[in-house]
């Protein structure tokens, strides 16, 4: 009889990993919206606005990254192109945000400014339904999807791998951002979208908006490593890591690597675009630069920081970079991108594994360390005589000397 779906899901976890997101649920659905909207200004512990929408973003990169984990540390496709999978999603869901302002906009008219200045007439068809929040939702998975799977089926049917689908993925972000960066493509040019003002009839920029993005943003991050634990302890997930290491042997044994790649690779992009969605409301604008390729090689370098193949190190690596970018862009901004390279210079010559690599060679020479001295004390001293067979312990009496054996002993010595 096959397990449940829900018993696999809840298996495919450790009990810890399950404590861990609970503590983390409670923290970003309790703590901090408690801490920013009912603890005064004044209070130690209460919670800026700019805290948590920085937070808020920080989570967004998180998934972004555990996407990009599950196709380069689990299925070895390394993409140097996911800044588009993000983007796109932001734009799909930054249409909505742009019809959202009404005439509230500067021009005060239905057309969003950007096409107001261009002397547009009316929506481009491409733009039809996208005052509708249901629609958006549906662009931001299906587009980043779309494109993915397209672009997967034909790299990946054409058996392209290595370095060369890393430079193939860089290409078509390079030459979507150029695309983005024409006003005549209808998407704003170089200054993108932004002066976003509600979403659903609720100011974007009130505390209850804010704290409810955040919270979305950190119940998709615990629904992202949910699905890909899942995934990746499952038989699908040991077939990709087969294809990883000799995708040669798994053709000959039977199976067919383009239909697992092609759907992990899909997939990632869709977590990508939900995160671009969520990251646009929070931050306040999308433009083409959120495609450049520096972007997506920043991505990969979040999950080589924290340690590829484990997830849960892609989300250190994310939080680890972004708030250290985020320190380094407010007081020596323009060190920033050397701090990057010497990071990553580092991370791949002395931390192959990450920083959960690092843990886990720390952890193991502690238990090392441990079991050394357990065996040293049990090794009795050179030249101590072992004791004879029948003959009870000697223990120490009051001042330290030999106890005197007990009557029984002398009677069984007799």
């Amino acid at each position: 009889m096959r397990t449940p779906f829900i018993l696999r899901l809840f298996h495919s976890m450790p009990r810890g990993g399950w404590i861990a997101l609970a503590i983390f649920a409670a923290v970003a659905w309790i703590g901090v919206p408690v801490a920013h909207l009912a603890l005064p200004e004044s209070h130690p512990l209460h919670v800026s606005a700019y805290t948590v929408s920085l937070l808020g973003k920080i989570l967004c990169y998180m998934v972004v990254a555990v996407a990009m984990d599950l196709i380069w540390g689990y299925a070895g496709i390394l993409s140097l192109g996911h800044g588009l999978f993000f983007a796109l999603g932001g734009y799909a869901f930054g249409m909505y945000l742009m019809r959202q302002i009404g005439r509230d906009g500067s021009y005060g008219a239905e057309l969003p400014d950007f096409m107001v200045f261009l002397d547009w007439k009316e929506l481009p068809w491409y733009w039809a339904g996208s005052d509708s929040l249901l629609w958006a939702l549906f662009l931001v998975v299906a587009l980043p999807g779309l494109v993915a799977f397209v672009f997967g089926w034909f790299a990946f049917r054409s058996r392209i791998k290595g370095v060369y689908f890393s430079i193939i993925t860089q290409a078509l972000t390079y030459a979507a951002m150029l695309l983005f960066f024409r006003n005549e493509t209808g998407f704003g040019g170089n200054n993108g979208f932004t002066d976003f003002k509600r979403i659903l009839g609720h100011d974007i920029t009130s505390p209850g908006m804010r704290v409810t993005l955040f919270a979305l943003s950190a119940a998709l991050l615990i629904a992202c490593l949910v699905l890909g634990r899942y995934l990746v302890s499952s038989r699908f997930g040991r077939v990709l890591a087969a294809i990883r290491d000799a995708e040669s042997r798994v053709m000959f044994i039977g199976y067919n690597p383009l239909h697992y790649k092609l759907f992990i690779w899909t997939l990632s992009a869709m977590l990508c675009g939900l995160a671009g969605a969520l990251y646009v409301p929070q931050v306040g604008i999308i433009n083409p630069s959120e495609m450049s390729p520096a972007n997506s090689i920043e991505i990969a370098v979040w999950v080589a920081v924290g340690g590829r193949g484990t997830l849960v190190g892609a989300v250190l690596g994310a939080g680890i970079v972004n708030l250290a970018k985020s320190v380094f862009t407010v007081y020596l901004p323009e060190y920033w991108p050397f701090v990057l390279g010497f990071l990553f210079i580092v991370v791949t010559l002395y931390l192959p594994d990450g920083v959960v690599g690092l843990w886990r060679k720390l952890r193991a020479r502690r238990a090392a360390a441990r079991l050394d001295d357990t065996r040293s004390a049990a090794t009795p001293a050179p030249g101590a005589a072992a004791a004879a067979p029948g003959t009870p312990p000697v223990t120490s009496g009051a001042h330290g000397f030999a106890a005197p054996p007990t009557d029984t002993a002398k009677g069984a010595n007799a």
